[in-house]
């Protein structure tokens, strides 16, 4: 097998009916069919340079195992790390995912705890994180017979910059207007409670199994005291957010892949031995763990987002429900 190196990922596009056509800056694309998602680092994600071009991420987890997934994640055959952009012009399905334990009682591998970066709000954009105080799970079911679930949810206002905790059994959605970074486990497991009448699957027994009426959901707490360059850390993932005028250099520990996405602008990852890669906004490129050192030289400036697994046991990050929270520049 060849030696393994920084993989750049070919974005695959996701329809969904609460998309958009145009999703400008991310990619320079008018589309006919309304795009929801773009999904990075998925495992039918197919790499686009070097010796492995045209590999899907899944097969190479399978054949390098801890060379590219690292020591800290839980398998060793597959990818620990599903990073998509998210674009919503109306409001997504009422929804809510299970929990690792819950996961592997229908026979998958991963629950699905999330986060989601605000990268642009539109004046009043809102997403809904938990049930209001005292609502049961029997008022949810009885709601979604009635059509009225929305009414029982946590609305909260967001803008540019927020970052939103997710924890897996949280009811939620999210509303229309908005352009979010969300990183996850890797999981594509999704319980549709209720769906606006759309005429699309529900899982209703499913998903009232999977919630729970109290989680650590919500707007992340950014104290001045915190690292300025992590948006979040949580027992799944961190994410960070760096912007660059000038190359940077980093170590990588055999712990964990990073995952580095251009959020604005172009630059060039480099590894010492390796082919360069070059990327843009609305790409990805998989640093694999076995990778030792690699340096990000910006082409005028960019800004990027990393994505990575804890390197110690972490605790859920500090949130609140209120829509006033300190937010990254």
């Amino acid at each position: 097998m060849p030696e393994l190196y920084p993989l750049l990922l070919l974005p695959s596009f996701d329809p969904r009916p609460w998309g958009v056509r145009d999703l400008r800056p991310i990619y320079n694309d008018v589309v006919k069919e309304p795009i929801g998602e773009s999904w990075l680092t998925w495992s039918d994600n197919v790499v686009a340079n070097g010796p492995l071009s045209g590999q899907k991420l899944g097969d190479i987890a399978r054949q390098y195992g801890r060379e590219l997934v690292g020591r800290a994640a839980q398998y060793s055959d597959r990818f620990p790390l599903l990073v998509k952009f998210l674009f919503t012009a109306e409001k997504l399905s009422v929804q809510v995912h299970p929990d690792d334990e819950g996961a592997r009682r229908v026979g998958e591998h991963f629950g699905k705890t999330e986060c989601w970066y605000v990268l642009h709000a539109e004046p009043g954009a809102q997403l809904a994180l938990g049930l209001k105080p005292g609502v049961s799970k029997e008022d949810l079911r009885r709601a979604i017979v009635g059509a009225e679930a929305e009414e029982l949810l946590n609305w909260i206002d967001v803008q540019t910059g927020d970052m939103l905790y997710v924890a897996a059994g949280t009811v939620h959605t999210i509303g229309g207007g908005l352009r979010l970074v969300e990183t996850q486990q890797a999981s594509d497991l999704t319980y549709r409670l209720y769906d606006y009448g759309r005429p699309r699957e529900l899982h209703v027994e499913e998903g009232l199994a999977a919630v729970k009426l109290q989680t650590h959901a919500g707007k992340v707490v950014r104290r001045p005291e915190d690292d300025p360059r992590f948006l979040i850390r949580s027992p799944f993932f961190q994410v960070e957010k760096i912007r660059l005028q000038k190359a940077f250099e980093e170590v990588v520990t055999p712990d964990s892949p990073h995952v580095i996405v251009a959020i604005d602008g172009s630059g060039m990852l480099e590894a010492p031995g390796m082919e360069p890669a070059s990327f843009a906004r609305g790409e990805a490129v998989v640093v694999p763990a076995s990778v030792p050192r690699y340096s990000v030289r910006p082409q005028w400036e960019l800004e990027i987002m990393r994505m990575s697994l804890p390197l110690e046991a972490l605790p859920e990050p500090e949130t609140t429900l209120d829509s006033a929270v300190s937010r990254s520049a």
